[in-house]
């Protein structure tokens, strides 16, 4: 395990590190890296993601330390490429979530040789009047400082039974005592997702591609996926009709989904 910086242009990008084997797996989060990066996180992800560690030397990565004002999604995508590139990872698989899918949905596109295989779960190919709803509160929410608003309404958008009533719960009161060092940082990225749009370039996408929605999802909807699936040429649809956005924590096989599919030839 390995808690990582490389160098992008003046600022560093951190990310965690850890498996012994020799395909390399790329994974990049939401939206929620704007509040809490994976700085020193490398020995809660690789417990969390030990399903890969045998056959993947894994990489998590967050965005950049240092976001300019109208940083977007392409850029960020770029960035991911040097970032890979510095770290001599001439080719991996790579699982996107949510915002991460979007990044990753560029990254494949401008950058097909750095892809082999792809994974898009909860993702979305442009702004939906759903996701446009949803990030003008949040944006609202975070400009104001009212972070316990927002990591409540987050988590109601996210997860489902039991888990929704546990973290409705516990969001408010976590959003009292947090307070991100860099509010700033959330707001860029949510901002980024505002203008994003890669709708009419999937067909460029020429790798295997997994696309994993969840039926209850109250954060990107239910037709973004059904989007992306359609325009992909090499694509294979993964649906949990049960869950919502979070489905990649709350499904139980999730990870297990994910890995047998990657180890498909």
């Amino acid at each position: 395990m390995h808690n990582g910086a490389v160098r992008i242009g003046s600022t560093m990008m951190d990310y965690v590190c850890f498996g012994k084997g020799e395909k390399k797996l790329v994974m990049l989060p939401g939206l929620s890296d704007g509040l809490a990066t994976v700085r020193g996180k490398a020995l809660p992800l690789a417990l969390s993601y030990r399903i890969f560690s045998k056959d993947y030397t894994v990489y998590m990565f967050s965005r950049k330390r240092q976001m300019h004002t109208g940083y977007t999604i392409r850029e960020m995508a770029e960035d991911q490429a040097q970032a890979m590139r510095a770290l001599h990872i001439q080719q991996a698989d790579v699982l996107g979530v949510s915002q991460g899918s979007m990044i990753a949905q560029y990254l494949a596109i401008d950058h097909p040789e750095l892809v082999r295989k792809l994974v898009l779960a909860v993702p979305a190919a442009r702004v939906n009047p759903v996701i446009e709803k949803n990030l003008s509160r949040w944006i609202s929410y975070a400009a104001d400082g009212e972070y316990g608003k927002l990591m409540k309404d987050t988590a109601e958008k996210s997860y489902t039974g039991e888990n929704l009533r546990r973290y409705s719960k516990i969001s408010g009161l976590l959003g009292k005592v947090f307070h991100p060092k860099e509010a700033d940082r959330f707001l860029i990225n949510a901002e980024a997702i505002l203008t994003f749009n890669a709708l009419d370039e999937l067909d460029q996408i020429t790798c295997p591609t997994y696309v994993i929605a969840g039926g209850e999802d109250k954060t990107v909807g239910t037709e973004a996926a059904y989007e992306i699936y359609e325009r992909i040429p090499h694509c294979t649809f993964g649906y949990y009709p049960d869950y919502g956005h979070a489905v990649y924590e709350e499904a139980k096989d999730f990870n297990e989904r994910v890995y047998h599919w990657l180890m498909k030839e």
